[in-house]
């Protein structure tokens, strides 16, 4: 590695973690003043807040982190081609996709690190932050899936409840059916079915059962009856938030288990997954952007540089929401909501570079 490469890198990771460093204690004092009175009000241990904050800084880095480096790279980029360094390096004959490399090498760096980060660290992360956020400031525990519930618990066995009440562990108009053979062999139906902690077992009352056979049915009933199922509660309602909780390996083994069972949340799941793998290439779309952007100096100076960034950089957080919650809430594919973004403005990085190597 050359002396200009080390220069730039250099540059480039350390304006990144600077930069990430400077706004990260921001987000903390606005959401501190914005969350300070429900905190004192429910009287919140300092540990549990400590720990809040502690994943709130990992949260929010990972969230925000494609703007943090796309607005690095213009600024120091920027400072570069104010000071003439970028046509001296240029003028001794180096190629823009030359002086283009330490940039790469810094976007892989930071790649890897929000690949790992995205695989082990942010899923835990997420969770304290979550768990913290609905635990001690929204009045409820956990934010469930509760209200018209079909899932599919084991091949063939299907279960449906109308509404479920996470706080007194009660579902009502539940129903049971289990096929054999692509025939409907059972039904359970009850009015109420209740959670019992203690012993993990079920309390249904208006319980009937109707059992088909080959000349007749048989029908089973009674006001209340106690039994055993093979799902639990996070199999019934799991936390709407839960995909963003698990790690790669954990969420690929939930999603084909979901997939199964026919949840009706799926491509949120997939949603959450995609991006594990999509946040990271924009490092290095936003990377050469940035640089074909701010390499040219301008007669407004950093300014304007920064300017054109900021709303680059606001126009692509912009379509990675619009398309991942597009993706969650309608027909479009998951897998293309999520790219498309990236699609997109990497052919703009090359419609940039063209016209930067010019």
């Amino acid at each position: 590695m050359k002396i200009i490469d080390k220069y730039i890198l250099k540059r480039y990771l350390a304006t990144f973690f600077v930069m990430l460093f400077l706004f990260i204690p921001i987000g903390i004092v606005i959401d501190v003043s914005e969350k300070i009175n429900k905190i004192l009000q429910n009287k919140v241990p300092f540990v549990e807040v400590a720990f809040y904050y502690l994943n709130f800084t990992i949260y929010f880095a990972n969230l925000l982190f494609p703007i943090f480096l796309f607005l690095s790279v213009i600024w120091f980029t920027s400072k570069l081609a104010n000071n003439t360094e970028i046509i001296a390096i240029l003028s001794s004959g180096i190629s823009f996709s030359r002086f283009l490399r330490p940039y790469i090498i810094g976007a892989t760096i930071i790649s890897v690190l929000a690949l790992l980060m995205g695989f082990f660290i942010v899923p835990k992360a997420s969770q304290g932050f979550n768990d913290f956020r609905y635990t001690y400031l929204k009045g409820n525990n956990k934010t469930r899936e509760t209200s018209n519930v079909y899932r599919e618990i084991s091949p063939g066995e299907f279960i449906y409840v109308s509404n479920f009440n996470i706080n007194s562990k009660t579902a009502f108009d539940f129903s049971l059916k289990k096929f054999k053979d692509n025939k409907l062999d059972f039904s359970i139906n009850a009015s109420r079915i209740h959670y019992n902690e203690k012993d993990s077992t079920y309390s249904m009352y208006n319980y009937v059962k109707r059992t088909l056979g080959t000349t007749d049915d048989r029908l089973e009933t009674a006001a209340k009856k106690d039994t055993v199922f093979k799902f639990d509660l996070e199999d019934l309602t799991p936390v709407i938030y839960i995909a963003e909780t698990l790690t790669v390996g954990e969420l690929n083994d939930f999603i084909n288990k979901e997939r199964e069972r026919g949840s009706s949340n799926i491509n949120t799941y997939l949603v959450v997954l995609y991006k594990k793998y999509s946040l990271p290439v924009s490092a290095f779309i936003l990377t050469v952007i940035a640089v074909a952007v701010s390499s040219m100096k301008r007669r407004g100076g950093m300014g304007m540089n920064l300017a054109i960034g900021i709303g680059l950089a606001f126009t692509f957080i912009f379509f990675d929401k619009i398309f991942g919650t597009l993706a969650e809430k309608s027909s479009i594919p998951p897998f293309i909501a999520v790219w498309l973004p990236n699609f997109v403005f990497g052919i703009l990085a090359i419609y940039l570079l063209r016209n930067a190597k010019r």
